[in-house]
């Protein structure tokens, strides 16, 4: 198992718009499964931090994603540039192996 973890801030008027976006049935998710070797996506809000969020997307493997990310790149390109309105801040946590 391949797991990319990323952290955002959003501003409270964007949050529905991001949960939309970045949860397990959202925009992110619906492009992920043009892959059969995607596993699934959760999206975590942390319990204190108003806007805090993880998101933990799982992967069969590291060169899944890769050949995913290639194969895609055009249109996770064209995704991420609409979704950068919703974030105040993003970052990329780690990519691990299970």
């Amino acid at each position: 198992m391949f797991i990319v973890i990323w952290q955002f801030e959003i501003a409270e008027e964007k949050v529905a718009a991001f949960e939309a976006a970045y949860g397990p049935e959202g925009d992110w998710a619906r492009l992920f499964r043009s892959s059969p070797e995607y596993r699934g996506t959760e999206l975590l809000r942390d319990a204190y931090v108003p806007g805090s969020y993880l998101t933990i997307d799982r992967w069969n493997s590291e060169e899944a994603f890769r050949a995913f990310r290639k194969e895609h790149d055009a249109d996770y390109e064209t995704l991420d540039r609409a979704c950068d309105s919703l974030t105040q801040k993003e970052t990329r946590i780690g990519a691990y192996r299970a």
